[in-house]
Formats: structure tokens, sequence, C-alpha cells
């Protein structure tokens, strides 16, 4: 059912940061980051658009707190991949993966993850996220260095996404119980191997 357009637009209110992210919940959840404009969010919440800047910044801001994440991946990524350096990336990405998951947001990480797998619109959400905070972001730090990083990017997400369900969500042993490091040993060498090899061995062309 289309919502009924409000007359006017608002300043300020206790409410309105609510209405801002109810807004660009929505519009995120139904096309997507790239399309969606911070001045269509405040027509839809019925604000101004200054007030979008007063309470969240910029727009990556906004949909961070929109989708709820309990942190930005993006910063967590470039540290990972700090100076370009593709060898040894993906040990460096499971410390990292480890730190992050068995952390303070473990739950609210893990409700996420159990959401998207049984909503589509949360999954679509997450879809935005990982091209535009992760496959972005590595693009800017190997950009220079390595091809075809959107295909590269998606099978590293299959890899990470794949263990946070055997890991955190089936708790399937011995993956459950493995440290950091062990993680690092057994699986950073495939996702540098997916940073690294020919092309034509990821794609169907």
């Amino acid at each position: 059912m289309a919502r009924t357009k409000r007359s006017g637009r608002r300043s300020g209110n206790p409410d309105t940061r609510a209405e801002i992210l109810a807004a660009a919940r929505s519009l995120f959840a139904a096309e997507g980051y790239g399309s969606i404009s911070m001045r269509r969010i405040a027509a839809e919440a019925g604000v101004d658009p200054s007030l979008i800047h007063h309470y969240f910044g910029s727009k990556d801001d906004l949909f961070m707190a929109a989708i709820e994440i309990p942190f930005d991946p993006a910063p967590e990524v470039a540290s990972v991949l700090e100076g370009g350096e593709i060898e040894g990336a993906g040990g460096r990405l499971m410390h990292a993966f480890v730190a992050i998951w068995d952390g303070p947001h473990q739950d609210k990480l893990l409700a996420m993850v159990r959401t998207s797998l049984s909503k589509p619109a949360m999954a679509f959400v997450l879809r935005n996220l990982f091209e535009h905070r992760i496959v972005k972001t590595i693009e800017a730090t190997l950009g220079d260095k390595v091809d075809h990083i959107p295909v590269r990017a998606g099978f590293v997400g299959s890899q990470i996404f794949g263990l946070v369900v055997t890991r955190y969500i089936l708790k399937l042993e011995p993956v459950a119980s493995l440290g950091a490091e062990e993680l690092a040993v057994t699986i950073g060498p495939t996702i540098d191997r997916y940073l690294t090899m020919p092309v034509e061995h990821l794609t169907a062309e």
C-alpha cells in the first residue's frame, strides 16, 4: 500500500530521526543503495534534506544506521588490505573476522544473518552492503593491482559467508572451535587464491 505523503516539510523534533530511518530502510530495501538520493529519502520522510545531514552526516552513515548493523565493515577491510599488499591478505582477513565475530556484537550479527536467510528484503540490503562497502573498499585499495574485483570479491564473500553459517550458526566441528591462527592457515590461502588467480578461472566466459 502506498504511503500517504505529508504536506510540507517538518523541522527537527524527537520523531524526525526515526522518520528518516524508516524512510531510508523502506527505500534501501526496495531499490538498493545506489539509486536512492538523500533528497528522495527526505521527501519520503517529509523533512528538509538538511536534517538528514544534521542527524546522520553522510549517506553512508545513514545507510549503516538504517540497516542496524553494529559496525561498518569498510574500515576493517581497508585495514586488512592496507598498502595494497595481496600476499597474506586472506590470513589477515581471518584474524579480523574472528576478532569481529567473537566480539561483543556477535548476537546482533547472528540475528542479522539469520534474518537475511529468511527475509528477502534483508538479504537484498545485505547484498547492497557487500557491494557498496566491501567491494568498493577492495577496489579502492587493490584497484591498481587486481582486475575483475567484483568477481573476485564475490568468491571471497562466498568463503566468508559460508564460514559464518558453518562456524556460528550450524556450529560444525572442528570449524566452530578453530582459532584465528588456524583459520588463517587453512582458509587464508584460498582467499589469496581468489584474489590472484587468472580471471579465466573465475568466470564462465
